[in-house]
């Protein structure tokens, strides 16, 4: 393993940033989704559980 100077190692990896494509557009819409999904069944179920005394 070599050693990399802090400074060389954050301009590796924002180079490296540039090429990787769609994948960090597609995490991020990926994980919207989720968290829709999760917050759209919390909102519709939610009425569920209430008790009617």
């Amino acid at each position: 393993m070599e050693h990399h100077p802090p400074a060389a190692w954050l301009a590796e990896a924002a180079s490296a940033a540039g090429q990787q494509g769609p994948g960090n557009l597609l995490r991020v819409v990926l994980i919207v989704m989720v968290l829709g999904c999760v917050l759209t069944a919390w909102f519709l179920l939610r009425g569920y559980s209430r008790k009617d005394d």
